[in-house]
């Protein structure tokens, strides 16, 4: 799979250039890059915002340096382009999985108060929100997207991690415990000791429906 971000601010993903994200890409599980739409401009100064239209606090993306950038990393349209969007559907592990699927991703990180709605409406297939609330820019929520869509992507993780984490099934996951046996006071659940793989199997999914009914009732609700 190739994953390309286009952003006015490229240094803000060096996180993604480190643990497993950076072992996987190392190993061509998958490819990233991180793309400047600044560098698309045909402003001489390299501008890529203007005021609004109609008045309003703040600035918008400029169509044309994210129309060229786009169509630059994508000019034969092969890949599912994403808008990182506050208006977008919900980012849900579902989400994920099905954008894993896909050969080539192009994502598309917002700033200020937005992008010119043109060249969504020319360029872009899907938006998507990782939550109801707006942050400063797009750049964090596409780094959540690209990390979790990694996790499903074969050979970046163990595929049973994947399979056991929160919301793989409907349910949040089970405690984890490892070295020493005891902590300050605290034992390891006997059962995990046992060797004996159907009761563990039976204590995790237990403990995973009381975890979620305590902590997310409503993902119970839905079932």
């Amino acid at each position: 799979m190739k994953i390309k971000v286009l952003t006015l601010f490229p240094e803000m993903f060096e996180p993604l250039k480190h643990s497993i994200i950076k072992r996987a890409t190392d190993k061509g599980v998958f490819e990233l890059e991180i793309v400047d739409i600044r560098s698309f401009s045909s402003d001489k100064h390299g501008k890529c915002d203007d005021e609004p239209f109609g008045g309003g606090a703040g600035m918008v993306m400029t169509p044309q340096p994210i129309y060229d950038a786009i169509n630059s990393v994508d000019p034969e349209h092969n890949a599912l382009r994403i808008y990182m969007s506050p208006k977008g559907k919900t980012f849900k592990a579902e989400t994920a999985k099905r954008l894993a699927l896909f050969d080539e991703l192009v994502i598309l990180c917002g700033h200020y108060e937005g992008v010119d709605q043109r060249v969504l409406d020319l360029c872009i297939d899907e938006e998507i929100s990782i939550g109801d609330y707006v942050l400063t820019g797009g750049e964090l929520p596409a780094m959540v997207v690209v990390d979790c869509v990694s996790r499903f992507i074969p050979g970046t993780i163990k595929e049973e991690s994947a399979q056991s984490d929160s919301f793989s099934e409907g349910l949040l996951e089970y405690p984890q415990y490892t070295r020493p046996r005891v902590f300050m006071g605290l034992e390891v659940p006997d059962v995990l000791l046992s060797g004996h793989h159907e009761n563990i199997d039976a204590w995790r999914k237990q403990k995973s429906v009381e975890i979620t009914a305590h902590m997310r009732a409503d993902l119970l609700e839905d079932k």
